[in-house]
């Protein structure tokens, strides 16, 4: 494993070398000839070799110093190389930006953000990933993920893109055959149709004026995907707590409709969530802020809703 210094001891020698001797060296890096001296110095005992002869008159290249000169500068050009590839990075979108979506709001809503997206930023490509598990990002090497609901406590940096309703609702039909509730306890008399992810459970999340509570729901069909409780609940078979982002245009068409609106939970939002980091990459600011400024804090998926 290289000596922490060892990077440093490389620059030096080779300034040594290509300028001639210690003190034009120190001149050139702003240093004294003396530190100059020590730092090579010791370079050499790590090494456990000589790099270089010196005289009173001039220094000169050991075999082996000619030959670890020849590595450094390679090392030493990789090394600015890298440095200006990273600075160039986080300078511009580029690159290829891996992102973690729900499946519902992944198709509904990313997916026809991206073509815009990918043109304003033509040298970066997208890696889009469709599931509503929740991935760890490190460690399944995710650049960002959109999430939806509240956020548990995590080491994650989370951005707040639009707040989003999440609406109890089913087909005309199904409540007149079966009748509309008139407070949310009246929801365990119906068929409900249950999400497998949802943070509470079968514990439907409502706020009355006395604050918080849920009411424990059941019914004959529970999955992990909303569009297919979407699409059972306009069919009349049952009732859906459903975001608006997923049935919108069918509330807006009539196919659906909502019930105890004034029990809504309230404070829900979309967000983007990524890795801390005190250098943000170009690509993940990019994303995160196209997303806000393309759904903003009255997103487009509710106008003309009550």
């Amino acid at each position: 494993m290289p000596h922490m210094d060892t990077l440093t001891g490389m620059a030096l020698f080779a300034k040594v070398v290509e300028t001639g001797g210690f003190s034009a060296a120190a001149v050139a890096l702003g240093r004294s000839k003396s530190a100059v001296s020590k730092q090579v110095a010791r370079l050499e005992e790590r090494l456990g070799a000589r790099l270089l002869n010196r005289t009173t008159r001039r220094l000169a290249l050991t075999e082996v110093g000619a030959a670890y000169y020849e590595r450094c500068t390679r090392i030493l050009a990789e090394v600015e190389e890298a440095e200006r590839a990273v600075g160039h990075l986080h300078a511009e979108p580029r690159g290829t930006l891996r992102v973690s979506v729900p499946v519902s709001f992944g198709i509904a809503h990313v997916a026809p953000a991206l073509p815009a997206f990918m043109d304003r930023y033509p040298d970066l490509a997208v890696d889009l990933t469709f599931g509503d598990r929740i991935v760890d990002l490190i460690d399944e090497g995710f650049d960002a993920a959109v999430r939806i609901a509240r956020l548990p406590e995590s080491t994650l940096v989370a951005r707040r893109l639009a707040p989003f309703r999440r609406v109890v609702c089913a087909a005309p039909a199904y409540w007149r055959r079966h009748g509309v509730p008139d407070r949310p306890q009246d929801l365990t008399e119906h068929q409900c149709l249950r999400y497998a992810y949802l943070q509470t459970g079968d514990d439907w999340p409502f706020r009355g004026p006395a604050g918080a509570f849920s009411v424990t729901v059941s019914g004959r069909l529970r999955t992990n995907n909303g569009d297919a409780l979407r699409a059972a609940a306009v069919a009349g078979l049952g009732v859906c707590l459903s975001p608006t982002f997923i049935v919108a245009d069918d509330l807006r068409a009539g196919r659906l409709q909502t019930v105890l609106a004034d029990f809504e939970e309230g404070d829900l939002a979309v967000y983007a969530v990524y890795p801390h980091s005190r250098h943000l990459s170009a690509k993940v600011r990019a994303f995160v802020d196209f997303l806000a400024e393309r759904f903003g804090p009255k997103p487009y998926w509710d106008a003309g809703l009550p």
